[in-house]
This record gives C-alpha cells, structure tokens and sequence, in this order.
C-alpha cells in the first residue's frame, strides 16, 4: 500500500513539475536546464522567492511562478552571470551550476509589477509574432512583472462591436488605425490613421492575443485588458442618434468621440463591449481606461458621473475588476476618481523619475493630495517614441524609490511600472527599475552597478567597470528636476537648420553632460572588447555606446559648420559640413553590425505579417511612416509629430537623414555664393521615402568589436 501511495505521490509530482510553467521557461533558456533545478512552490500571503541548494541542485522557491522565475533571474545574475535580455534569452549554463552556500530570500509587499505604456504596443511592438511575444512573457516573468497592458486584438473586439451597432465594414475601418497607430486610437487620440486593416489583420490578432493571454495565464500573470471608456466613433450623434461630447483635435487628428454617461445607451455599449471582449478573451481582473487623454476637451462633461459610469461597467462585467488609469499630465481628473471606492483604481505614475504627481511637492506636477485614497505605481517612462539613445536617472529612479515609500503617500503605493512609450533599449535602467521591489533597503548605485557589469557580461572587468560608472555620472545621470522627454537626441535625425538642438517638437532637452565624456567612455569601452569578442550583451552594448559618441562627436561638429556659415567662411563651412555628412555615413557603418540597429529589421518584421503583396506593403508604409514623417502633412507639420519617433538606425541614416541634411548643405553652399534664400519643404523631401519598398537587410553586416574600433579610430583623430 505504501508503495503505491510512493508512486501515486512521484507521479503527482513529476506531473506537476511538466506542467509547470518555470520547466518550460528553463528548456527555452537551455535545453535540459531543468534538470538543474529544483523548483518548489509553496503558499505564502507575501510574494517571496528563496535560493537554496540539495544536493548538487538548486533549489528556486517562491509562492508563484512570477516570484519563482524572477529567483531564477537573481540566480542567473548573480551566482552564474548570466543575464538574459530581450535579445538575448538563451544560454549555455556551465554543467555544474554555481552553489548557493546559504539561503538568500527576497521578499516584498508591493503586489504589483506593471508593463508597457499603450505607445510600447505601437512603437516597439506593432509587427510581433508569437516567436518573439513568447520570448517577452519570458523576460517578464523573470523580471517580476504580474500586471502587463495586453491591448493585442482589441480591434477585433471593436470590429464587432461597431457591426452590432450597424456600422458597414468600411465605416469600422475608418475608425480603426492601423498596426502602427493602434497605442493612440485606443487613448481616443485619433481614427482610422494607417488602416483600412485587411480582414486577414483582424484573423491574426485575435489568435496572437489568444495565445499571449494563455502564455500569461500559466504564468500566473494578470492581463490589463482595455476596458471601456465611453469612446465611440466621431460620428455617432449621426449615425445612432447618442448624446456625445467633442474632445476636439489631438496634434491635427480628430479624436473620436466621447459619449456621455448620462445617455441611456452608455451602460447598453459598454455592455455590448465588455461581453465581446470576454467572448473573444475571457474576464481580466483589471482594465485600463483612460478617456480624455493628452489634452481631450472635457466641456460639458460631469467627469464624477463619467467615472461612475466607466467603474459602473466596469463592475458588470467583473465585481472584482480594478480600473488601472495612466497619470499624465491632467489625467486622472480629480473629479473622477475622487468618489471612486479605495481598491477599485490603480493609478500609474507614468513619469514618476521626472514628473511625480504621488504627491511629490518638488515635482511639476504636483498633486497636493496625490491619488487620494487610490493605490498608485511608482512608474518609470524613460523612453518617448522608441528614440534611440543613452538616458536615464539612474541614482535618482533609486532615491525617488524609497523616498516615495517612506512618505505618508506610500501606505497607497502598491508597487512599479515600467511605462515606456518604446522599449528595447537602455536595458541597465530595466533592470534597475525591476530589482527595486525586492531590495528593501536603499542601495548604492555603484555597487549596484559594479554587480551588474559582472551579471551582464559574465565576469569583471576594470575597463568595463570604469567606462559605466563614467556614463552612471554624466549620460545616466540626467539631473532630478530635467524633465526632458527621453534621450539626448541625435542632431542627425533632426530636420535641418540653423538652430538645430532637438529632434522632436517636445523633448526639453536641456544640456546636462559633456559629450567628451561619452566618447571617453566609449574608448575605455573599447580597451576590453577583445576580452569580451562574442559575448552578446558585450557586443549590443559596445555599439550602443559607440553609437552614442558618434552622435555626440556630430553635435560637436554642427555649430563649427553653422557658426561658419554665419561667418562666411566657405572654405570651413565646405569642411565642416562634409565631416558633418561623413560623421552619419560612418553611424549607418557601424549601426550595421547589429540588426537590433538596423532599419531592415523593424521593415522585415512589417512585411513579414503580410499574406499578400498588398497588405505587406500596408504594414511596411505603417512601419516608414511612423519612424518619419508619423502623419500626413498637417499632423507631421502643424500637429508637430514629425521626427518625434525618429530612429538612429542603419538604413534610415544613409537613405534619410543623411539625405534631408545634404540638401539643406547643398541649399547654404549656394547662399554663400550669392543665390537668394528658399525655404525647403522638407516635408515633400520625406514622404517619398515613407511610399518605397526598397529591400533592406535584416542580418548583421561586418565584425562588431572590429567596426567599433574603426569607427572610433575616425571620430577621434
């Protein structure tokens, strides 16, 4: 009897550990990982995670597969120096893993990890397969995150709601946008921008999201799902006769329309929405609403009964379900969560690094009360519009941490967020954002940092040490009160002129750190490259950081060439502007050793969604034109988002910038050699490029340490 009852208990066991979502996550790591590992899981009110050893096994514990897989990451980190990174989560790990000589736990109170901003979903994410959507559950898994925005498939829902409404196939595809549009028609920004979608787009959608979800589910990780927030197409007063208000333009862009929670028919939409929403993918527990986003138009709202409305749907649809709303700028209004019940709102702190509204009264946002009686996330936004570039506020997104949580406000603070409007990118700065819940006490960023290098590229190194805690100074250490919008932006990617600092219409950037220093650091980077020749993590940093001191060395080089304009210097203007010409030619060189770099990639990934001739060149013109020019004439010239997701890539460097700059050169030459002025329409220069379907490579071109050296050699002699 004992016997029998050994092997039923055994089956059980090896059953469970099959089915077990941390087994399948070490086999896509390393095939036969899992035999490595013991994995326990074990109940507990507080999320935790224990390293622990048996033997010649490690033993990962935790009470959920989320707190389980981010043990496993410490681990990988910091005993076996491995870090897996979003383009990189394979390895070989050594036969015999790394002992643990003494149990180390973790734990932490902050409930919840979050992920994306709905930008991410269009400026990094608009053209991803399951392949590489498998690999992201992956990486956030490991990192801790339990709450990520999953908006993939939301048109589908919105598709058939509208067609119960009455609306024709055409009309639905007016108001949708396109694959690289979706993030902003979602927050009611616009309609119908990059579609009409083919039927086959909405086929796809839905299974990818269906396969996300259930990917998500195993994992134990909970979906925010959009919910409704009372959008409805701008013509809907017309066509079904509602009681609508106009939020007005967004950059140019009609937004749609808002309908009013005092029409009869709001509760009946909302209903139609929830019910197809939880057809297609089932009930979340949490939804994100953010309706009068980025300057929507609130006249003639009662925003207490427009938040009583959406809760009230919302509710419906789940009694457990918990509104999760972005902060930023004016939103949430105050007036329509104050009488929200506590526990039914998460706010995230979208710009928390730079822009508190917590309650933070040295921030220029500030919220006297912060989020009221509302739970909050203390998030970090880092990067706008997918730009290219080294930033962050690596010791203040730590002080700010813990300052937060030992203020009255943090008896609400439940946890972070990682808001990005584009991700893969500054991987240091995640990872630093990821580790804060589980480390209860303030820390020092250098140390930190020096654990990181070693965890990032496998073993110490001097140089290596010495050229990040340099960047950790200057680049990364963008000061507290800087509320610019992202990176440092390149002046290549800038539309030509005489005053050229900026990229974007947006970015306040505000000169914070020498660029000699980056090429210093670039160098010192440099000196270890051949002790590092292969390593993946070594070689994407190496070219992201030599990448940097080429844009630095031409932000070096543009006011010599302007200043000789002015001066009349010919000869110095002639000289200057080709170094200038040169500098990017030489960017596009050395960006094209990397395919994350690479323009071809982010094309290929478009093209490769398409079934036909027709909709690949759809998802291609969605992929050039959001990088470009981001709008037809109006919204790219007057509604200023041209350039604003511009891209420091291969490709687009030599068959874009370089271009519009080598006009405006040519233009100048001919000034000083007495040709009247005339103002470039740089807008008729770009469209073309957003029109083509040239071919562009995709796989890596040349030796990367070889080309960084090269490329490093000609900045600085």
């Amino acid at each position: 009897m004992r016997t029998i009852s050994f092997i039923c208990m055994l089956c059980l066991t090896l059953l469970a550990q099959a089915a077990s979502p941390i087994q399948g996550l070490l086999e896509r790591i390393d095939k036969g990982a899992s035999r490595k590992f013991i994995i326990e899981q074990v109940k507990s009110p507080t999320d935790f995670f224990e390293l622990d050893q048996k033997g010649d096994k490690v033993v990962i514990r935790g009470n959920t597969p989320v707190s389980i897989a981010t043990g496993l990451n410490w681990y990988l980190k910091y005993y076996a120096g491995i870090q897996l990174s979003w383009n990189g989560m394979t390895a070989q790990l050594p036969a015999t893993l790394p002992a643990v000589p003494r149990k180390e736990r973790h734990e932490t109170e902050l409930n919840y990890r979050y992920d994306f901003n709905y930008c991410t979903h269009s400026y990094t994410m608009a053209f991803w397969d399951w392949e590489r959507w498998e690999k992201e559950i992956d990486w956030m898994a490991l990192h801790g995150i339990n709450l990520p925005l999953a908006v993939v498939g939301t048109d589908v829902v919105w598709y058939n709601v509208l067609s119960k409404l009455g609306y024709s196939k055409e009309e639905i595809n007016e108001f949708i946008a396109g694959p690289a549009f979706q993030g902003w028609w979602l927050m009611n920004n616009l309609e119908g921008w990059g579609g009409p979608n083919p039927d086959s787009w909405y086929k796809q959608r839905e299974a990818l999201q269906k396969r996300i979800l259930k990917r998500m589910n195993e994992y134990g990780i909970h979906p925010v799902l959009p919910g409704y927030s009372g959008m409805v197409p701008h013509n809907a007063k017309e066509r079904l006769g509602l009681n609508v208000s106009d939020p007005g333009l967004w950059c140019g862009y009609r937004r749609p329309a808002f309908l009013q929670p005092t029409d009869p028919r709001f509760q009946e939409i909302a209903n139609l929405y929830y019910k197809e929403m939880t057809r297609l993918y089932g009930k979340a527990d949490f939804y994100s609403m953010d309706p009068f986003h980025e300057g929507g138009n609130t006249a003639g709202v009662d925003l207490d009964a427009a938040g009583q409305a959406i809760w009230k749907a919302m509710k419906k649809a789940n009694p457990k379900a918990v509104w999760v709303a972005q902060a930023w700028q004016a939103n949430p209004r105050q007036k329509m969560i104050e009488n929200l019940p506590a526990g039914d709102l998460i706010v995230l702190d979208l710009f928390s690094e730079s822009r508190p509204q917590w309650g933070d009264p040295e921030s220029t946002w500030y919220r006297k009360e912060g989020f009221g009686q509302h739970d909050w996330l203390y998030c970090m936004l880092l990067n706008y519009g997918g730009n290219v570039g080294l930033h962050g506020k690596m010791k203040h997104v730590i002080d700010e941490f813990y300052k937060a949580k030992a203020s009255p406000f943090g008896k609400t603070m439940k946890g972070v967020g990682m808001t990005m409007e584009g991700s893969e990118n500054n991987p240091v700065m995640f990872e630093l954002l990821c580790e804060l819940p589980w480390r209860p006490e303030q820390f020092d960023k250098d140390e930190w940092l020096k654990a990181y290098t070693v965890a990032r590229y496998g073993k110490a190194d001097p140089n290596v040490q010495e050229a990040w805690l340099l960047l950790s100074n200057t680049i990364y250490n963008c000061p507290p009160q800087n509320t610019q919008q992202g990176t440092h932006e390149s002046v290549f990617c800038a539309r030509p002129g005489h005053n050229v600092y900026q990229a974007s219409s947006w970015s306040e950037m505000k000169p914070y750190y020498k660029p000699e220093d980056v090429i210093r650091a670039a160098g010192i980077m440099l000196a270890a490259a051949d002790h590092f020749k292969g390593n993946n993590n070594f070689e994407y940093d190496l070219i992201d950081i030599v990448r940097q001191a080429v844009a630095e060395k031409g932000r070096l080089v543009y006011p010599i060439m302007t200043d000789a304009y002015k001066a009349g210097e010919k000869q110095l203007f002639e000289a200057a502007s080709q170094r200038f010409l040169d500098l990017i030619m030489l960017q596009d060189q050395l960006l094209a050793t990397r395919p994350e770099f690479k323009v071809g990639t982010w094309v290929q990934q478009a093209r490769n969604l398409g079934g036909t001739t027709e909709e690949k060149d759809l998802y291609e013109w969605n992929a050039r034109v959001q990088i470009t020019t981001w709008g037809n004439r109006t919204a790219a010239d007057n509604g200023g988002l041209r350039d604003y997701a511009h891209k420091e890539w291969n490709g687009l460097l030599r068959d874009f910038y370089y271009n519009r700059w080598k006009v405006w050169i040519e233009q100048q030459k001919a000034q000083l050699n007495g040709a009247p002025a005339k103002k470039i329409d740089f807008y008729a220069l770009e469209e073309p490029w957003t029109k083509q379907t040239n071919s562009y490579a995709s796989q890596p071109e040349g030796d990367v340490i070889e080309m960084a050296k090269e490329v490093y050699c000609k900045i600085t002699k």
